[in-house]
């Protein structure tokens, strides 16, 4: 039977509509004075609960997102005002997951890799050559910025106040 755990203490949710909030004739009656009295409402909608804020004035929460209506699910986090609370489904219907077994693997007895076979990649291969012209150009740019950067030095030494 789904639960929903209120500060501590497990309500199990039996009921079709179920009202939360600070007023007694609530279904979960949580006594703080940020929950509003007629604050929100779970209603059975197939497997699971929807929840919807019934207009509160501190609003409702589910793992920290502020919602009008929401479909719960496994652990959520829900805030009422200032309660803290967490939604458990139904796990009735579950079972344990099974204990891992031992595999056992056998080597190939045989290999049939074709006698070209060089690499698997569909893609082509990069070939590693540098280009040469390439290697020309980044060492002209780099002489080009050398003697840039010395004539600045040369222009600003000329025009600099003597000492």
């Amino acid at each position: 039977m789904p639960k929903l755990i209120v500060s501590g203490t497990a309500y199990e949710l039996s009921e079709e509509l179920i009202t939360i909030g600070r007023a007694p004739d609530n279904t979960i009656v949580i006594d703080d004075p940020l929950v509003s009295s007629r604050h929100a409402q779970l209603e059975l909608s197939g497997e699971t609960y929807r929840l919807k804020d019934l207009e509160s004035t501190n609003g409702t929460r589910v793992n920290g997102i502020p919602i009008t209506e929401t479909v719960l699910r496994f652990d959520d986090r829900i805030r009422f005002g200032g309660v803290d609370a967490r939604f458990e489904p139904d796990t009735r219907g579950s079972q344990p997951l099974p204990q891992p077994g031992k595999i056992e693997a056998k080597p190939a007895e045989s290999s049939a890799v074709p006698t070209d076979f060089a690499n698997a990649s569909p893609f082509p291969r990069r070939d590693r050559e540098r280009d040469p012209s390439r290697s020309v150009i980044f060492v002209a740019a780099g002489i080009a910025m050398l003697a840039f950067l010395g004539s600045m030095i040369v222009v600003l030494a000329m025009s600099a106040p003597a000492l």
